[in-house]
């Protein structure tokens, strides 16, 4: 077969239907997530506890920087998984799963013998008063438990993600939240468990969703395609996996970081405004997981486009996942303009939060327009596994941010700091979007 009759093979067409089929389970399974952490804010905010709901804040924080960082488990797998697809190669596909999903395993269970220096670590690098630091101890010690099935569920949902399997995605996302969620509020409120209670409920719906998840991937595979050990530790395919996964931590560390600076200096503007400003990064974290969504389509596409060498998938979904994401983007940004104060009055009980919520309300409220072309841009990047451009993007940003960060938060205390945050999100996905178009012409210029 020629070359180009193998191309006609493996083309696929884009449309409207394939880009929401893709993100609109993943749009309600990461819907899921926020909810979740609105749920977990509330639980600790109706304990009328200032010191709690901040404790949580600092706890959930490190979090997002310790698993968070290894997000490269997810997105390395679903662009290589998409690109394997988008060949038709079924014996790679699974080859990517395994290396991916033993990976995950392996630095879950560093993790947890790691886990006393880092919870020291975290409570020096914040700073918290002693009830603070208590709350946070507290919710670390439990949750670190489930840190090897949490980052088994990143190697799992990155690989269902590259097939385009957005319904399984979503039923695990609903399982893993769902049972979070409700153990949360039982041992929360009904027990009166408090912070230990929101983390024993995300331990055991992490868990419950790795061995579901696991089940799920084993019943889809064929025992005919099945790779060779020697095929799944390749040095070639390892040396690819381990150069894309180092790019996409550095990234992902950068971004976390840029999280947990903004939570340090909100912390010096008082415990007020720390529990004002984890009361409306729910808001953030809401609009990401929307946006996250069409991100996994581009994603998806894009791997699978690149795989298949096929020039014109890659720029109609490219099209199709930028209305898309701009146009939930509004939708979502005037949502908080219209609900917010009524969301910060369900979040937290304490008059001085909710009044602090409301005054920065409109900063935390725009950031779905913000950041829509950044998520949008990620996805493109990861599904491309153009990881050194992400890598070198961000720490451009970054630079921006710090300085955004100097400029503005003298000027402007907690004003600033958001101002800094929206800033930051501009400066990526602009400049990742300056280089699509010379990626993508080298690209697919070596494909044929």
């Amino acid at each position: 077969m020629s070359a180009t009759s193998e191309r006609n093979l493996l083309a696929f067409d884009v449309t409207h239907r394939l880009v929401l089929s893709i993100a609109i389970p993943m749009t309600l399974g990461f819907m899921t997530t926020p909810l979740l952490g609105l749920v977990d804010t509330g639980v600790v905010g109706h304990m009328g506890q200032p010191d709690a709901l901040a404790g949580l804040a600092i706890g959930a924080m490190l979090f997002d920087l310790i698993l968070g960082s290894f997000n490269f488990l997810r997105a390395s797998t679903t662009g290589l998984t998409a690109q394997a697809l988008g060949r038709h190669d079924l014996r790679e596909q699974q080859g990517v799963f395994w290396r991916a999903f033993i990976s995950a395993i392996a630095c879950g269970l560093a993790l947890l013998c790691l886990s006393p220096l880092l919870l020291i670590a975290g409570l020096k690098l914040m700073g918290p008063e002693a009830g603070v630091a208590q709350a946070t101890s507290t919710y670390f010690s439990i949750r670190i438990l489930a840190a090897p099935a949490a980052l088994a569920n990143y190697a799992i949902l990155g690989f269902v993600l590259g097939r385009g399997q957005g319904t399984i995605g979503l039923a695990l996302q609903i399982l893993i939240n769902g049972i979070n969620i409700v153990l949360a509020i039982y041992l929360g409120l009904e027990l009166d468990w408090g912070v230990a209670g929101v983390a024993w409920g995300t331990m055991v719906g992490e868990s419950v969703g790795a061995l579901a998840g696991l089940a799920i991937v084993l019943r889809s595979f064929k025992v005919g395609d099945r790779p060779r050990r020697a095929e799944i530790f390749s040095r070639h395919r390892l040396s690819e996996l381990f150069a894309l996964n180092r790019d996409i931590l550095i990234r992902t560390f950068v971004l976390i970081g840029s999280f947990a600076i903004m939570t340090r200096i909100g912390s010096s503007f008082g415990a007020v405004t720390l529990a004002a400003n984890a009361v409306l990064m729910n808001f953030f974290l809401l609009s990401g997981y929307y946006l996250d969504g069409l991100a996994n389509a581009a994603e998806q596409i894009t791997g699978r486009a690149i795989g298949a060498a096929h020039r014109p998938a890659f720029d109609r979904g490219l099209k199709l996942t930028a209305i898309w994401s701009f146009g939930l983007a509004a939708a979502v940004s005037a949502f908080f303009f219209a609900a917010g104060p009524w969301l910060i009055s369900v979040l937290t009980t304490s008059e001085d939060v909710r009044a602090a919520a409301n005054t920065h309300m409109p900063w935390a409220a725009i950031t779905g327009l913000t950041g829509a072309l950044a998520f949008l841009m990620d996805g493109v990047f990861i599904g491309a596994t153009w990881s050194s451009d992400m890598r070198n993007r961000m720490l451009m940003s970054f630079a921006g941010y710090l300085a955004a960060l100097a400029v503005f938060v003298p000027l402007f205390g907690n004003h600033g700091l958001w101002l800094a945050m929206n800033a930051f999100l501009l400066f990526r996905g602009i400049f990742l979007a300056m280089l699509v178009k010379p990626r993508a012409d080298q690209t697919f210029a070596a494909a044929q």
